[in-house]
């Protein structure tokens, strides 16, 4: 059986990026103005605002309610540490 992913913890490297560990052990750092795109993400291309996510459900969340779900940010952590 497949674990699903999920962010266990987060840490704020500045501009967009962030840190993420996830619960298998995966980990890297993500840029995430790739995903600032559309009205629900329009105050986190503020870098104060965007400096204010948090871990919800295993997902990284900001006040607002906009969420990366943790299956994308997996897969991005994945593919950086690959590369």
């Amino acid at each position: 059986m497949n674990v699903l992913p999920a962010v266990v913890r987060a840490e704020y490297r500045g501009g967009f990026k962030i840190h993420l560990v996830f619960n298998d052990g995966v980990n890297g750092t993500v840029d995430f103005s790739q995903w600032l795109n559309g009205p629900v993400f329009e105050a986190l291309r503020e870098p104060a605002y965007f400096a204010r996510f948090f871990v919800d459900g295993g997902a990284v969340a900001w006040p607002n309610g906009a969420d990366i779900a943790p299956e994308t940010l997996h897969a991005e952590a994945k593919a950086r540490a690959a590369a």
